[in-house]
């Protein structure tokens, strides 16, 4: 796998750059998981049984980027770009025929929306009401680094059954 330079957490500093260091940190690992495939590569479910595939992360993570910080966090009343389920999943996971361009587009639109959003925030301790549940933005920001971290642990998987490519 090419050598990807992915932006490090800071190892001293206050807990809004710590949170957005290392949610910074997932992201890029999950664009250097994806590196270097084909659409098909990217399209391939690896790890049987599983119809998981690097590209369904990658669109996962679009909608999750979406749901939490536009939808959740900030009230906005977007459209899903991979709405409906499939096979009892998420639509979005399933990345049969899917398009790497659109959903990597997707994904980069919503990060950099999430990361607009949390600029504009003055504390971590500000909260928002979501169906009848109270969320502050450290818990947002935690939650998608777990998000993130998870699905990484997917993505690795993934990529070293697809072209042996292990590694951070």
């Amino acid at each position: 796998m090419a050598s990807h330079s992915r932006p490090r957490p800071p190892h001293n500093a206050d807990e809004r750059a710590t949170l957005t260091g290392f949610l910074d940190h997932q992201r890029a690992t999950l664009a250097r998981k994806c590196e270097g495939l084909t659409p098909d590569q990217l399209r391939t479910p690896a790890v049987p049984p599983s119809g998981l595939s690097l590209l369904g992360l990658v669109r996962h993570a679009a909608e999750v980027e979406r749901s939490w910080f536009q939808v959740v966090w900030n009230g906005e009343r977007v459209t899903a770009h991979w709405p409906g389920k499939s096979h009892g999943t998420y639509a979005e996971f399933d990345a049969t025929g899917a398009d790497p361009d659109e959903a990597f587009t997707a994904w980069h639109t919503a990060c950099a929306r999430s990361r607009a959003l949390v600029a504009a925030a003055t504390s971590l301790d500000e909260t928002t009401h979501w169906r009848d549940e109270v969320f502050s933005l450290r818990y947002v920001l935690t939650h998608m680094i777990e998000e993130y971290a998870r699905h990484n642990g997917h993505a690795d998987l993934l990529r070293e059954r697809l072209d042996g490519a292990t590694g951070e």
